[in-house]
C-alpha cells in the first residue's frame, strides 16, 4: 500500500488542520493553564469538534459517527500534535469509543457511542498504575460478587479521568484481563486530578470494594478488548507525537531564517543546515513508518502490533530529538515561557511515557520479531 494518504483522507487533514489552528492554537491550551481551568478541556470545543464529525472519526454511521479508520484518526491525532490541543479526543473519541465498539453490547453502543460521536460526553479509560506503562503487571483485581463484579485497585495516569462520565477500567479476572465500564458515582470510587507538566489532563484512581454489574464487563475478560484499545492508543500519540514534532521543526526554521547573526541569518551557517536536515529526514522517516502502521492496523495485519511497537518507539526518538534541536536552535530564548518550543518539550516528554516510551517498545519490537 502506498505511504501516502488517499484523497479523502487529505482533505479530512486539512480540514483537521484548519479547525485546530483557528479554533484551538497553542494559545487555547495557554489560555486553559493561566486561568488554571478547572476542567482543563474547553467542553464547547469538544462539542465542536462533534459538529466537525472528529470526535465520532472511528464511530460508525449508525451511531453519529464517521466509521473511519486508524489511519484517519492518526490524521486528526497529528493535527492535535501540531496545536498541543488538549482535548478528549484520545480518552473519549479514540480509547473508549474502541473499547465499546468491540466489545460493549448494543444497549451501551446505543447508550454512549452517539454522545462521544457529538463530543457530549467525556470518558476515560484507566490502565496504566505506575509511573511507566506496563499492562502485562496490572494489579488491580475484578472478583466475582453475586451477579456482578468488585474492583479493586489503582490507576495512575488516567486521560481526562476527573471530567469523565464514565470510566472504564482495566481489571485482572481469573481469565485474563478485563475492561469494565464504571459509574463515576459508585461507592468505593475515588478521583484526584493530577495536572501534568504539559498542563494536560490527568487523574487518579482508587478503586476499594466499587460493586459493578455483569454487564459491566466488555467483551471477554481475556484482554483481548483491551489489546485492541492499547493499539489504536500506541498508533494515535505516535501521530500525535510525529505533528508536534513537525510544528517544533518548522518554528525552529523560521527562526533560523529570521534570527541574524554577524550579518546574515543564522540558516546560513552550515553546521546548523546540516542539523536541520539531519531532523527533517527523521521526522519524514518516522512519519512514514506511522502510516504505514496505521494502514497495517485498519488492515487486521497480523504484524500490525509489530509495525505500531516500531512507530511509538521511533516517535519517541525522532520526537526528542526535535524538541531538543528546536530549543538549542532557538538558543537561551528557547527555555522561556514567550516561546512555544518548550511546550513542544513538555507535551513530548509527557507523550514518551503514554503507552509506553521508547525503551518499552524496544522491548515489544524483540518479542514481537521473535528475537
Amino acid at each position: 500500500m502506498p505511504l501516502i494518504l488517499t484523497d479523502e483522507q487529505s482533505i479530512l487533514k486539512e480540514a483537521a488542520e484548519g479547525f485546530l489552528s483557528e479554533n484551538a492554537p497553542i494559545a487555547h491550551l495557554r489560555k486553559l493553564r493561566d486561568e488554571r481551568s478547572e476542567d482543563g478541556v474547553s467542553r464547547e470545543l469538544w462539542r465542536a469538534f462533534g459538529e466537525m464529525g472528529l470526535a465520532g472519526v472511528i464511530i460508525p454511521e449508525e451511531y453519529g459517527g464517521s466509521g473511519l479508520g486508524a489511519v484517519e484518526a492518526g490524521v486528526v491525532a497529528e493535527a492535535i500534535g501540531r496545536n498541543l490541543t488538549p482535548s478528549p479526543f484520545l480518552s473519549t473519541g479514540l480509547l473508549a469509543a474502541r473499547a465499546l465498539i468491540d466489545g460493549g453490547s448494543e444497549a451501551q453502543q446505543a447508550d454512549w457511542l452517539p454522545r462521544f460521536a457529538a463530543g457530549e460526553a467525556i470518558a476515560a479509560v484507566a490502565i496504566d498504575e505506575g509511573s511507566k506503562h506496563r499492562p502485562n503487571r496490572i494489579a488491580t483485581r475484578a472478583q466475582r460478587a453475586g451477579n456482578g463484579w468488585k474492583l479493586n485497585g489503582s490507576k495512575a495516569l488516567v486521560i481526562d479521568g476527573h471530567i469523565a462520565d464514565v470510566l472504564i477500567v482495566a481489571a485482572r479476572t481469573d481469565d485474563g484481563v478485563g475492561l469494565f465500564l464504571v459509574d463515576l458515582g459508585a461507592a468505593g470510587l475515588s478521583v484526584e486530578r493530577t495536572v501534568m507538566v504539559d498542563a494536560h489532563n490527568a487523574a487518579r484512581l482508587d478503586l476499594k470494594d466499587v460493586s459493578v454489574d455483569a454487564d459491566a464487563l466488555l467483551g471477554a475478560a481475556d484482554g483481548s478488548v483491551l489489546d485492541r484499545v492499547l493499539r489504536l492508543g500506541e498508533g494515535a500519540v505516535a501521530a500525535e507525537m510525529s505533528g508536534a514534532a513537525q510544528a517544533a521543526f518548522d518554528q525552529t526554521l523560521t527562526y533560523l531564517r529570521d534570527r541574524t547573526q554577524f550579518g546574515k541569518a543564522i540558516g546560513e551557517f552550515q553546521a546548523l543546515q546540516h542539523r536541520a536536515a539531519h531532523l527533517y529526514s527523521e521526522i519524514e522517516i518516522t512519519q512514514a513508518v506511522i502510516l504505514k502502521a496505521l494502514q497495517a492496523l485498519d488492515a487486521g495485519s497480523d504484524d500490525a502490533a509489530l509495525l505500531l511497537a516500531v512507530a511509538k518507539a521511533r516517535a519517541g526518538k525522532s520526537g526528542e530529538l526535535a524538541v531538543q534541536e528546536a530549543v538549542q536552535m532557538h538558543g537561551g530564548v528557547g527555555m522561556t515561557d514567550e516561546f512555544d518550543v518548550g511546550l513542544y518539550m513538555k507535551r513530548m516528554r509527557v507523550a514518551q511515557e503514554l503507552f509506553g516510551d521508547a525503551g518499552y517498545h524496544t522491548e515489544q519490537i524483540a518479542r514481537y520479531g521473535g528475537y
